[in-house]
């Protein structure tokens, strides 16, 4: 069994074998239906934004906001997480979104990107049972001869990533219980981002339908992109793509999950298309994606935001939140002096001596 750097090794040496294969082989992509592909993304991520907007506005009923910016923040973050691993561009979507809306809780924001997941997660669920029953999407326990590092060392150290799991869970409660005090408070604002779910009539009118559309243009985004790469586009052949990418957006070790939708790829698609072929494939796929959503989202950046680049971006949301504890921890402290000392001195009745007001100590 190779170890662990071995296997890190064979994972980049088979990726950028594939990258190689993708640009020395350009004049057989099909430029005018990979471009197609990429305005249906673009679509989709467009659609997806309105819906986001709908939640947001059932949120907050009485602030007026705009639109162009909360599609900006999605290309935004959409873009990062194409270039960057980890899924940074998420806190970048948090911010933008709450500096988008004046008066906004990130807790509130935050409970408005589950509400925008809850029917994506069901598609994906019957997405991968379509795909597991078609015998060539391989089972989680083969997932271990994959060669990509990071999907496959999870699935072959199972007691580790378990450990992983527990231990996330385990930080979860730890926050929890640090944050007890304020709990009450928190989950009020969470409550209030899920406030379009009690409206299930507007739910499936502004947020159901819209996804239903994006998961179309989805499809019709990577129709056009399988039929570009020469791979052959079918209705199986989409979904399979989709399964790859429900597997791959769970392993955010790389950046859009690249190493794990080639891996994958290339093993689905092995009757499809000769080897070569799917490698291209593979790796053009999630180039064009990554270049189109991370230009997208730069653009939104600097145009919508009036920031320079991702980077600024990053560093005005840690400044922001920051500042906001600090503001919190001042509010708690003044909460505290004033509930032991009386009202201060503007507010403190006149004629009163200092120290003799409500709650004042003796």
């Amino acid at each position: 069994m190779p170890s662990g750097s071995t296997s890190i090794g064979h994972s980049l040496s088979t990726f950028f074998d594939a990258v190689g294969k993708f640009f020395s082989d350009l004049a057989a992509v099909h430029w005018g239906l990979l471009l197609l592909g990429l305005f249906f993304f673009g679509a989709n991520l467009t659609l997806r934004s309105r819906a986001f907007f709908a939640i947001l506005r059932a949120a907050y009923p009485g602030v007026r906001f705009q639109w162009r910016r909360i599609w900006g923040a999605y290309l935004a973050a959409v873009g990062f997480n194409n270039v960057v691993p980890a899924r940074g561009g998420d806190i970048i979507k948090l911010f933008l979104t709450r500096s988008s809306i004046p008066g906004s809780t990130y807790p509130t924001v935050a409970s408005g990107f589950f509400v925008g997941s809850i029917f994506d997660a069901g598609v994906g669920v019957l997405i991968l049972i379509f795909a597991f029953s078609q015998g060539v999407f391989p089972k989680p326990p083969d997932f271990s001869k994959l060669n990509s590092f990071d999907i496959s060392y999870l699935a072959e150290h199972f007691r580790f990533t378990l450990f992983l799991l527990t231990a996330l869970a385990l930080i979860v409660v730890v926050l929890f219980a640090v944050l007890s005090p304020r709990v009450k408070a928190f989950w009020q604002r969470v409550r209030q981002g899920l406030t379009i779910l009690g409206d299930r009539r507007r739910y499936l009118r502004e947020v159901v339908s819209l996804q239903v559309l994006s998961w179309l243009c989805r499809f019709a985004a990577f129709w056009f992109l399988l039929e570009a790469f020469g791979v052959g586009a079918s209705v199986k052949n989409v979904l399979l793509v989709f399964a790859v990418n429900q597997v791959a957006g769970a392993v955010p070790f790389t950046p859009g999950g690249a190493g794990v939708q080639q891996a994958l790829l290339v093993k689905v698609f092995a009757h499809n298309a000769s080897t070569t072929v799917v490698a291209a494939y593979s790796v053009g796929q999630q180039i064009a994606i990554a270049a189109f959503t991370a230009a997208a989202g730069l653009a939104a950046v600097v145009f919508i935001f009036r920031f320079r680049s991702f980077k600024e971006v990053l560093f005005a949301g840690r400044a922001s939140r920051e500042a906001e504890r600090e503001a919190e921890a001042e509010g708690r402290l003044a909460g505290t002096m004033l509930a032991e000392d009386g009202p201060a001195e503007g507010l403190r009745p006149r004629g009163q001596p200092r120290g003799r007001g409500a709650g004042a100590r003796y």
